[in-house]
């Protein structure tokens, strides 16, 4: 019985905690698919996997609540690395990661891989150049560190720009997740999800800070690896591929490759006025799943968008943060490995889930195909008429005969994971799973990026630039209310539906990458990068990369080199590493005392250099 017994500090008794919460989670699952076979209605068992963790979530927060600045902003710096590897890990794997990219890959095929090896590549150079260099520095915040370095509120506050914009657009599109899971979980109006979802992550984030979001963020990551293996199992068994299905799914692909060609012979392409009858977002599945076949982004636009991906990953406030929290640098070095591992089991997954679920939709052979069906009896599914209901799926019969063609069905690709468990018509427990998982990334993602918008405002901007002598109770004040503002506001904007999730968290990476990037990089590894570089880096890089972007996407002009929206941040990095350079070499460089620093903070191990007094 001593693995029952509690000994020591919260910390030493985290793999007992966490333990019993996994145990936990599975005996609910169990009882709810007893429920079920008891004849527990499927709609009561979405409601209750999505009420039961946001519950969870909630008291972990509430549990978790703090007056202290450092258990506020860095959780005390006492997360070991482990469980700062799984926070770090739900914090990353987002409802982009979660909800939308296993549906890219799913309707467009190979090119939305370079997501997978963009957000991949991005944590070794989290590894190598930024994070534990930033947690010897001991700063509390991104712009905390960038004035710091180069000194000046200026550049302080462009950071906080930055770093503002690329997080509220990411958060957008995390509470645009959280709306999409909540308006089919439990059957509410997307605009209504929005605003259940903010209300789920404030609560877990509100009071505890840095500690609250870092502890739920651990329980989140349980739930979501859960959710996100079980039906990619099950899907893989069920077909005769076996219980490994990230290492046989090679020849799915190439059936589906074969169904698409044969499906699509004599198929006429949709009119306009057929476009025109069809939901906002929503794409036919008219686009082969091979790498090669014709209407596939070129090799370089590939590339380009790896690049972003990385660029953006090594350049995002909310990421960076988490290795703040860790003991030592050597123990942010060791969180980011296990950081890889635990993003990798889901990464690995991603194309695995997609084309297994692409297959039982395409292929004939299976019970649960629909192309070739009669439409009337492929809308009497229930998930298609649910689906049809919130306006994420329609079928039109654009050629009057009845029959479901490839391309007279549309979805949204950001429902394909959710809707997985019905597609394949396993139980309707796995559908509950699945959707308490896509809250649980979608929700641990918020709750990191309103901490680092709010924890930015208050910290660099309300007390480093507006009332330096603000004492502890206001300064934690102020950032809560912070968050409540900036949620609101993301949940108004989330609502509007702009852009799909994974073009939404594209546009934060490049913002990201477009004002931060150098700045940070060559602040650690550019001794003579100096104030007015890095000011000049960070105005000029967002201010070219924003402008390309609104000329691209709404101004009408033809993108450079096949960069279009989605990669805008090749151009503005680009503009930020010449400004800086050239601005860093034509001005006086930094004083002895700040190239000291540098060279300290280069030595990963040690005290950290801003000492516990920050």
């Amino acid at each position: 019985m001593s693995f029952f017994r509690m000994q020591g500090s919260f910390v030493d008794n985290l793999p007992k905690i966490y333990g019993f919460y996994t145990g936990g989670f599975v005996i609910f699952i169990g009882l709810m698919a007893l429920a079920e076979k008891a004849g527990l209605g499927a709609d009561t068992i979405g409601i209750m996997f999505v009420a039961f963790t946001v519950v969870i979530y909630a008291v972990i927060g509430w549990l978790s609540r703090t007056m202290q600045l450092d258990a506020y902003y860095v959780a005390g710096r006492q997360v070991p690395p482990v469980f700062n590897g799984m926070a770090t890990a739900a914090d990353w794997m987002s409802g982009a990661s979660f909800v939308a990219m296993a549906g890219g890959i799913y309707m467009g095929g190979h090119a939305y891989l370079a997501f997978v090896v963009g957000w991949t590549g991005g944590y070794v150079l989290v590894a190598t150049l930024m994070a534990p260099y930033l947690r010897k520095f001991g700063c509390y915040t991104v712009p905390d560190f960038i004035g710091t370095r180069y000194g000046g509120n200026l550049a302080r506050f462009c950071a906080v720009v930055v770093l503002v914009v690329a997080s509220f657009t990411y958060v957008t599109a995390q509470i645009n997740a959280t709306g999409t899971i909540a308006s089919r979980a439990l059957l509410i109006p997307f605009n209504y999800g929005v605003w259940f979802g903010l209300a789920g992550i404030l609560i877990c984030s509100m009071l505890g800070g840095m500690r609250a979001v870092t502890w739920t963020q651990v329980a989140q990551y349980i739930v979501l690896i859960i959710a996100y293996l079980v039906p990619v199992i099950w899907m893989s068994n069920k077909q005769g591929f076996g219980l490994i299905p990230q290492l046989v799914y090679g020849d799915a692909v190439a059936r589906i490759k074969e169904l698409e060609v044969l499906q699509q012979v004599g198929v006429l392409k949709p009119s306009a006025a057929v476009l025109a009858e069809v939901p906002k977002g929503t794409r036919a599945l008219t686009v082969p799943f091979s790498a090669a076949a014709e209407g596939f982004v070129p090799q370089v636009r590939f590339v380009t968008l790896v690049a972003c991906m990385m660029l953006g990953t090594a350049s995002l406030p909310h990421i960076l943060m988490r290795y703040f929290t860790t003991p030592s640098v050597r123990a942010a070095r060791m969180s980011v490995a296990w950081s890889l591992l635990f993003i990798f089991l889901l990464y690995f997954t991603a194309p695995a889930l997609a084309t297994f679920t692409k297959l039982q939709v395409l292929d004939p052979s299976l019970p649960t195909s629909i192309i070739g069906k009669p439409i009337a009896d492929v809308m009497s599914l229930d998930w298609v008429r649910k689906w049809h209901d919130v306006n994420f799926l329609a079928i039109v019969d654009a050629n009057k005969d009845g029959i479901l063609q490839i391309n007279e069905f549309f979805m949204r690709g950001d429902i394909v994971v959710l809707a997985t468990p019905e597609i394949a018509g396993l139980p309707y427990v796995i559908s509950g799973l699945v959707a308490a998982g896509g809250m649980a990334a979608a929700m641990s993602t918020a709750d990191g990026l309103l901490l680092a918008i709010a924890n930015a405002l208050s910290h660099d901007l309300y007390y480093k630039m507006i009332d330096p002598k603000a004492d502890v109770r206001h300064r934690l004040i102020v950032a809560r209310v912070l968050l409540i503002v900036i949620g609101a506001a993301g949940a108004a904007v989330a609502s509007l539906r702009l852009t799909g999730i994974l073009g939404a968290v594209a546009w934060a990476f490049d913002f990201a990458m477009s004002g931060l990037f150098f700045p940070l990089v060559l602040g650690v590894w550019w001794k003579r990068a100096n104030r007015a570089g890095a000011i000049a880096g960070m105005v000029i890089g967002f201010a070219v990369g924003t402008w390309y972007l609104y000329m691209v996407y709404a101004g009408g002009m033809k993108p450079w080199w096949g960069i279009d929206h989605l990669r805008f941040g090749i151009i503005g990095a680009g503009a930020s590493l010449i400004s800086m350079v050239v601005v860093s070499l034509l001005t006086p460089a930094p004083d002895k005392e700040t190239q000291d620093m540098v060279d300290e903070i280069r030595i990963p191990k040690g005290e950290t250099y801003l000492g516990a007094t920050h």
